[in-house]
């Protein structure tokens, strides 16, 4: 199995595509990190998770289950598509790009409390956060 070792290194940026769907390879990377036992501190099926398996109409448990047979990026991304429920790409597009450019203001308020007390405590002071999946990109070193 291609498994991080999270107390180590990062998951995937919720930005990188699996199977067309963003959050997709970071599911991928902590689900293959918790089937291993390196997940450290991150959690498989947290609320971003539940974003991806709402969407798409998968379980969690099924998605796990297939990732624990050590199936590959690519396998995987093939399960996905059979998987998923039937979209139209332009639905898995606008999904994607509300996810990618989705503002805090736009987020439900209990989300937004959150995050509020989240920024200043978890990521560098003056990193400014523009969307959502900054949070994630800046805490883990990919942008600044």
């Amino acid at each position: 199995m291609n498994s991080l070792d999270l107390t180590k290194e990062f998951p995937r940026s919720p930005r990188e595509t699996v199977g067309g769907y963003v959050v997709a390879g970071r599911v991928l990377d902590k689900c293959r990190a918790v089937v291993a036992g390196t997940n450290g501190e991150y959690h498989f099926d947290c609320p971003l998770d539940q974003v991806f398996f709402d969407f798409t109409g998968i379980a969690s448990s099924a998605f796990k289950d297939f990732v624990a047979t050590g199936a590959d990026d690519e396998a995987v991304a093939t399960w996905i598509k059979e998987n998923a429920k039937e979209q139209t790409i332009e639905e898995i597009v606008q999904w994607n790009n509300d996810l990618r450019y989705k503002r805090i203001s736009e987020m439900p308020i209990e989300l937004q409390v959150f995050i509020e007390g989240y920024i200043p405590e978890c990521l560098p002071v003056g990193s400014i956060v523009y969307y959502w999946f900054d949070i994630y990109d800046i805490e883990e070193g990919r942008i600044k």
